[in-house]
């Protein structure tokens, strides 16, 4: 969560604009703002680059800037690099750049964010999509229940790889296009769990009274039943999130995935399998993944354990 937290504020931890900048008694907050060149007695109307020795003795000799941490962005190339690209760690990058010249410690802060937000997004619209299709089949059974699996074991049954290769070829990747794909198939994975919990509950006494004294079936599958369910449901969430993230890199990793030029994990993959001799890109790429999975997967436990309701706090 700490990772999380500090990944959403990259711009403030990695960005090649300053945080705040004071010319001529005046403040100004280009992280927020685009102020042309002309602002700071510059030539052009065009966006002030802060990296420009030109523009930085402009502001300089009136003023102050304070940069953050890493003053690279995910797309910034350094053209002041020691040696051509890929360059080792240095000072000014720490944990080296990549074949076009660009920070990967903020490629990584940058595509650490995207995959977490991609997976929880992925998570959760596929969970509560399972979860609905799984309560339905389990509560009511029958026809509907009969119909329902020979429909989820035909598309189950499909080569979903093939079919995201294919689908993220047709398609102009982004963020929001690749969630779509990704949840064709994401959401089969609950509705076996929770049909079985289902089908279980439904037979219990407290679920045969509240259906006697009239309570609707909603209610009782929201407030009876799918309380029972949630342990199942919280023990597969974990799996359902690292998988999101593995979708994301593979596809990433083939060139089917992101925009080109998005900070991606999957993309440093292979980047360091293209130049074997930067061994820092995988390093770096392979660290940030396998801390990140690991962490989710812990997460996800403590969650589990957490709604239980046969695990008690003393």
């Amino acid at each position: 969560m700490a990772l999380l937290l500090i990944c959403l504020c990259a711009e403030f931890i990695a960005n090649d604009k300053p945080l705040l900048l004071k010319y001529k008694g005046d403040l100004y907050a280009p992280i927020f703002q685009n102020y042309p060149e002309t602002t700071f007695g510059g030539d052009f109307e065009t966006e002030a680059d802060y990296r420009d020795a030109y523009v930085k003795d402009l502001i300089q000799a009136d003023g102050w800037m304070v940069w953050p941490p890493i003053r690279f962005s995910y797309d910034t190339i350094n053209y002041d690099l020691p040696q051509p690209a890929p360059s080792p760690p240095s000072l000014d990058n720490i944990f080296g750049t990549d074949d076009q010249g660009r920070d990967v410690a903020a490629r990584v802060i940058y595509g650490f964010r995207i995959s977490v937000l991609f997976g929880l997004a992925l998570t959760i619209v596929s969970s509560l999509i399972g979860i609905t299709a799984g309560a339905f089949q389990g509560y009511y059974g029958g026809r509907l229940d009969l119909i329902m699996q020979r429909v989820i074991e035909v598309w189950a049954s499909l080569p979903s790889l093939y079919i995201l290769i294919i689908f993220s070829a047709m398609f102009v990747p982004g963020f929001w296009t690749l969630l779509a794909i990704l949840l064709l198939f994401s959401w089969v994975s609950l509705v076996d769990v929770v049909r079985a919990e289902f089908l279980r509950t439904r037979n219990f006494d407290y679920v045969r009274a509240a259906n006697a004294l009239g309570v609707s079936n909603t209610t009782i599958m929201r407030r009876h039943v799918l309380p029972n369910a949630m342990v199942a449901t919280l023990t597969l969430m974990p799996f359902i999130l690292t998988g999101s993230i593995t979708a994301l890199t593979s596809l990433d990793f083939l060139g089917l995935g992101l925009p080109p030029g998005s900070a991606s994990l999957g993309e440093m993959l292979a980047q360091g399998k293209n130049n074997l001799e930067a061994p820092w890109l995988g390093i770096t790429a392979f660290v940030s993944l396998a801390l990140m999975l690991s962490l989710l997967t812990f997460v996800g436990e403590a969650v589990r354990d957490a709604f239980d309701p046969r695990k008690t706090t003393i």
